[in-house]
């Protein structure tokens, strides 16, 4: 008698699967790793308004970094702050390697005009916020914010400055006819050439022809006393 009974399917093919043998392919679970999060954004937004009567002030920069300063006074003037003191150009300060994060204007910032310039950055760790502008009716006259502190602010809060004017110490203030860049005079800018003080330090002011100085091209009106610019920043996020 044959004592063969009929596998039923579901058996045979279990029983086939575990007959397999040991080089037989193994089904290997990958795992994605989930994306990192998305680095975070701080804010800043920067208002800065000029408080002279004919000053016209050069475009307005903006640097954010960790270390340094842009000028100290009592010491020579990089050649980036000689550049944009005596013509305005500020492109070479705010390419410095300390700078993790710019913005410039791209027009002069007229006699009592306001304008608010914004800057990002993805580090908050110790720091920093300078700012660069020229009195282009001047020789090599520039006010500014040089590496204050803004890690510590909460979102919401604010920091209030008046800035004054120093002097690049770079270039004699005769105020002749062709060394002043701005609309006084329509001068050369930039010159490589340096006083023999050649050190940063408080701006003595402006002359003019109505006080005797005859070969002035500037007048009282462009005079100016500190402050130069009234200057707000606030933590946006």
């Amino acid at each position: 008698m044959n004592t063969f009974k009929k596998l039923s399917l579901p058996v045979l093919l279990i029983s086939l699967y575990g007959c397999g043998s040991d080089n037989d392919p193994k089904m290997v679970e990958v795992v994605t790793p989930p994306p990192p999060p998305p680095a975070m954004t701080y804010s800043f937004a920067v208002s800065v308004t000029n408080l002279t009567h004919a000053q016209p002030l050069s475009p307005i920069g903006l640097a954010l970094h960790q270390e340094g300063q842009f000028w100290k006074t009592g010491q020579s003037a990089s050649v980036a702050l000689e550049t944009m003191a005596e013509s305005g150009d500020n492109s070479a300060l705010l390419a410095q390697d300390i700078v993790l994060a710019l913005a410039s204007d791209s027009a002069p910032l007229m006699p009592g005009n306001q304008i608010e310039l914004m800057l990002d950055t993805t580090q908050l760790e110790n720091i920093k916020l300078s700012l660069v502008t020229m009195m282009v009716n001047t020789n090599d006259g520039f006010s500014g914010l040089n590496a204050i502190d803004v890690s510590q602010l909460a979102v919401g809060d604010l920091l209030s400055f008046r800035t004054v004017a120093y002097d690049a110490g770079t270039e004699t203030n005769s105020e002749m006819a062709g060394t002043i860049p701005g609309p006084a005079d329509g001068g050369e800018g930039f010159n490589s050439e340096r006083e023999d003080r050649d050190f940063v330090r408080l701006h003595s002011g402006v002359v003019g022809i109505d006080d005797g100085l005859s070969s002035s091209v500037l007048n009282s009106d462009h005079k100016f006393d500190n402050p130069l610019m009234a200057i707000t920043i606030t933590r946006m996020q």
